[in-house]
């Protein structure tokens, strides 16, 4: 079974601005996003570590060709 809800194609990773800096990639939106991690009931994201490693997981996200 098919479900026709899902797009065929996908819309990451987008291209990196030529600058290397994308004003949308800000502290904010990883505030937010390990705010929305926290309310689904995951431990807080409260060390360095950890927000840097949310910061690269979505970098990769964001940026990167998927190469699996």
């Amino acid at each position: 079974m098919t479900d026709n809800r899902l797009p065929s194609a996908a819309n990451y990773p987008v291209p990196q601005p030529e600058s290397g800096k994308d004003p949308r990639f800000t502290r904010g939106l990883l505030f937010d996003i390990a705010r929305r991690i926290e309310d689904a009931g995951y431990p807080p994201i409260t060390t360095g570590r950890d927000l840097i490693r949310l910061m690269e997981a979505l970098y990769t996200f964001c940026y990167t060709e998927d190469r699996r």
